[in-house]
């Protein structure tokens, strides 16, 4: 019996190096890698999804900034401006909201990298026999979600500014996912590179808040001065909130009546598609980013 319970293991997992008769032939080490990184994409998704879900009081207070901008400022601008260069100032505003919420949830997820790393268990899983790249991806997956559950809930408001319910809003939800993913890649990428919570912090907040502003998620991108509209057609969120204002039925679209709201390219305008593939390669480029720099984090 106690030759029986060596040898079960042994022939299980040993890799032998000879091919003797009767013996199986060992498993693919390939397969056998791709499944475990599959699982380690699994969990590490289960594990942000769930850390989202048991904190009912941070979703609470996440919804806060949004439901300010979108009720109170978009309200009291809408009431402000006349009615020959705005409709409703407020379906405007919703694709940036919808993009704003999406945001912190997202960036949420680099930061807990950062503790991660300070309390040891990154370390804990870098030592694991999967690649860093799986460890990335799974984490940025679970960041998409959680962003895309925010969003999701500030699209339950659509109809309050003049955005009804409709079959593109699944669209729309698509595009919020990839929106989402971006963000986490980005916030994942600052969190490989800033070892020191404090520094992350203060770092994420002056870059997010300037390309939120500079996004054309509050005015129109037509008719801006030289040096604005520059910078604001170079912000790869400009294009990603233009998508959505474009894909959202209703009036997102066409709340601005004094002229185009979506960015122009030596007088050409850019599909949906193509501002979409430009958030698309931002996110691929991120991750891609973060991986090379996570694979020297000792």
């Amino acid at each position: 019996m106690a030759q029986t319970e060596v040898h079960g293991p042994r022939t299980e997992f040993a890799a032998p190096t000879g091919t003797a008769p009767g013996t199986p032939a060992p498993r693919d080490a390939g397969d056998g890698r791709l499944a475990r990184d599959l699982r380690t994409v699994k969990v590490l998704w289960r594990r942000e999804t769930i850390r989202f879900g048991r904190n009912k009081l941070r979703i609470a207070m996440g919804m806060v900034t949004p439901l300010m901008f979108l009720l109170v400022l978009g309200t009291g601008l809408n009431s402000a401006m006349s009615e020959d260069s705005l409709s409703n100032f407020r379906a405007f505003l919703f694709p940036g909201v919808v993009l704003m919420s999406v945001q912190a949830p997202a960036i949420a997820v680099g930061a807990s990298i950062v503790w991660d790393r300070r309390s040891g268990f990154l370390r804990q899983m870098l030592v694991a026999p999967v690649r860093r790249s799986a460890i990335l991806v799974g984490t940025c997956l679970g960041g998409a979600t959680s962003g895309a559950a925010y969003g999701m809930l500030v699209m339950l408001l659509g109809p309050v500014v003049g955005v009804p319910y409709h079959p593109r809003l699944l669209v729309v939800l698509l595009q919020v996912v990839l929106v989402s993913f971006a963000f986490t890649a980005l916030g994942v990428a600052a969190a490989v590179c800033i070892r020191r919570p404090e520094t992350f912090q203060v770092a994420v907040s002056l870059c997010m808040m300037p390309l939120f502003f500079l996004s054309g998620a509050m005015f129109p991108v037509d008719g801006l001065p030289g040096w604005l509209g520059a910078v604001v057609r170079f912000n790869p969120l400009t294009y990603a909130v233009d998508a959505l204002r474009r894909t959202m039925p209703g009036d997102a679209a066409t709340a601005m009546d004094s002229g185009s709201t979506s960015p122009l390219w030596w007088g050409w305008t850019p599909s949906v598609a193509v501002e979409t593939g430009l958030v698309a390669v931002l996110a691929i480029l991120a991750l891609a980013v973060a991986t090379r720099k996570f694979s020297r984090v000792e």
